[in-house]
């Protein structure tokens, strides 16, 4: 299996790039996101790959950022979604908006990702909320007050999901960056998650 390539940029198109190492031309496919990222030809490039082998063809996918990588991957774990379907996906949204999207249930925001309608949407949210849930943490904008972190942690504390939180949070910026106490709060967050 190749993990990554490091060598000169022969050739950019569209959807893919030539990459030479040892006067062998490696074709990695990429997102338009990358291409957008890459320096001109000739330049030296490294790119994270995963190798995905058909019975008919070994293709590689290049990534310049390992995180890109681990979404795509959790992506094609997918029942239905092939490499190229991925790529498309992360052409259209950065991966950690993508996280964050699927582990918010962010079904608008996903639905504007070329090739994505409702049901898919909706289906990613179920299939991968669980797996990309590390992520959407990690990439999350930071807490603006120590009492948005106290509130996120009461309702995990009452039995809520911490992507029901999270979505509650979202709508509620702009009480939590009135530094409001934890008291004021908490009923405005239950009556959120509540109905």
């Amino acid at each position: 299996m190749i993990a990554c390539l490091e060598g000169r940029l022969a050739k950019k198109k569209t959807d893919s790039v030539v990459i030479m190492i040892g006067g062998v031309g490696y074709l990695v496919y990429v997102t338009k996101r990358t291409i957008e990222q890459m320096p001109p030809d000739g330049h030296e490039v490294r790119l994270d790959i995963h190798t995905h082998v058909r019975e008919d063809a070994i293709q590689l996918f290049g990534f310049l950022h390992p995180r890109e990588r681990e979404v795509f991957e959790t992506i094609i774990g997918m029942s239905g979604m092939g490499p190229r379907a991925a790529m498309s996906v992360l052409s259209g949204i950065d991966p950690a908006e993508f996280a964050r999207a699927v582990c918010s249930e962010d079904i608008a925001r996903l639905c504007r990702v070329p090739g994505i309608g409702k049901k898919k949407a909706e289906r990613m949210c179920l299939e991968l909320r669980d797996k990309l849930m590390l992520l959407a943490q990690e990439t999350a904008p930071q807490a603006t007050t120590g009492c948005e972190e106290d509130l996120r942690s009461a309702l995990v504390n009452l039995g809520f999901k911490p992507t029901q939180v999270e979505q509650a949070l979202g709508s509620m910026k702009k009480q939590l960056s009135q530094q409001s106490s934890l008291e004021t709060l908490l009923p405005q967050a239950l009556k959120l998650l509540r109905g």
